[in-house]
C-alpha cells in the first residue's frame, strides 16, 4: 500500500506542494495556513483532491479556458500535446511548464512546485499575527504529507523553534518509524477513517487498512493528541455495517469520539483535468448527503459515540 517514491528528484531539503492555502479556518483551531503536500498512496473513489494523487507535478488542462491559439504545441519538447480528448499525453508530459507559459487564455496550469525549508517557512510566518491573535498555526494536508516525512519532520523542528503550532492531516497510511519521532511537535494530528473490512477499504481506497488501523493503535498508545475522522460517503461508508464496525472500534480503543466529513463532490469535476483514471461516483452532494450526514451522527449517536459534524 505504500508506494515507493524514491525515484523522485526532488532537492534535498525541498518538497513538493500543490497549494499553501492562508486564512483557513475548516483545518484545525484559529486561523491558519494550511500546506497541501503532492503524493498520496491511497485511491479514494471520492477524493476531493484528485491533483494532489500523483508525487510528481503535472500539467492541469482547463477546457473551458481554451481558445485552440495552438501556442502551446510547438513549445513541448515531447510532441506531448493533442487536439482531441485530454489535451496533454500523459506519458509523454514531464510538466516542464512551457506549454502553460505559452498559454494566453490559462487553459493549461501546472500543479506542484518545489519549495524549500527556508521559503516554506517565509510563506507561513507572514501570517503569525492572525495565528497568535486567534490560537491558529500552520496545518499540514495533501495528498498525504507523511509521503515526504524527511522534509516534514525538518519544516516542523523549524516552525517549533520559531513558536508556530503545526497540526497534521493523515489517511493513516505511514511508516510508523517514520512519524513517531516527530509526535512531540505536533499539535494535532486529524487521523481519517473510512472503511472497517479490509476488501471493502482495497475496493474502495486502493489500499490495505492494517496498516492504517495499526498506526491509529499506536498513537493512542502513545499519548498523541489524535482525532478521528470520516468522510460520509453516500452508500460507501455510512452503512449500518460500517457504522456499527467503527463504533466498535472506537470503544475498543477507548477514544469513543469521531468528526464526520459531508460528501462533497468537488473532485469529480478536476478528474479530466488532470487526465485522472479514477471514475465518477455520480452521488449526490446536495440534500442527500446532509441527509446521510445527519443519519451517520444519529446512528453513531446511538452506538455511544461522541459525535460532531
Amino acid at each position: 500500500m505504500i508506494r515507493d517514491t524514491r525515484w523522485l528528484s526532488v532537492p534535498e531539503q525541498h518538497a513538493i506542494v500543490f497549494d499553501v492555502q492562508r486564512f483557513s479556518v475548516h483545518d484545525g483551531p484559529g486561523i491558519r495556513t494550511t500546506v497541501f503536500f503532492k503524493g498520496c498512496p491511497l485511491r479514494c473513489r471520492w477524493c476531493q483532491n484528485p491533483e494532489s494523487l500523483r508525487p510528481q507535478p503535472e500539467i492541469a488542462f482547463y477546457a473551458e479556458c481554451c481558445r485552440r491559439a495552438r501556442d502551446c504545441q510547438p513549445v513541448c519538447p515531447h510532441d506531448a500535446i493533442q487536439w482531441s480528448g485530454d489535451r496533454i499525453v500523459r506519458q509523454r508530459c514531464d510538466a516542464c511548464g512551457r506549454c502553460a507559459e505559452a498559454c494566453a487564455y490559462d487553459a493549461l496550469r501546472i500543479i506542484g512546485r518545489t519549495v524549500s525549508l527556508d521559503g516554506l517557512l517565509d510563506e507561513v510566518c507572514r501570517d503569525r499575527p492572525f495565528y497568535n491573535a486567534s490560537g491558529g498555526g500552520v496545518t499540514l494536508s495533501g495528498g498525504e504529507a507523511t509521503m515526504q516525512m524527511d522534509f516534514v519532520g525538518a519544516f516542523l523542528r523549524r516552525c517549533h523553534a520559531h513558536g508556530l503550532r503545526v497540526g497534521l492531516q493523515t489517511c493513516g497510511a505511514f511508516r510508523w518509524e517514520s512519524v513517531a519521532a516527530h509526535l512531540p511537535l505536533f499539535a494535532f494530528i486529524q487521523f481519517d477513517v473510512k472503511l472497517m473490512d479490509p476488501e471493502q477499504h482495497r475496493q474502495q481506497t486502493g489500499g490495505d487498512n492494517r496498516v492504517i488501523l495499526d498506526n491509529a493503535r499506536r498513537l493512542v498508545a502513545a499519548q498523541a493528541p489524535v482525532a478521528f475522522r470520516m468522510p460520509v460517503v453516500p452508500g460507501i461508508t455510512d452503512t449500518d455495517l460500517n457504522l456499527q464496525q467503527v463504533a466498535a472500534w472506537l470503544h475498543d480503543l477507548r477514544v469513543p469520539a469521531i468528526h464526520l466529513l459531508r460528501y462533497h463532490a468537488m473532485g469529480e469535476a478536476k478528474r479530466a483535468r488532470i487526465g485522472s483514471p479514477l471514475p465518477p461516483l455520480h452521488l449526490d452532494d446536495g440534500a442527500v448527503a446532509s441527509n446521510r450526514l445527519a443519519r451517520a451522527a444519529e446512528r453513531l449517536r446511538h452506538e455511544g459515540i461522541k459525535v460532531t459534524t
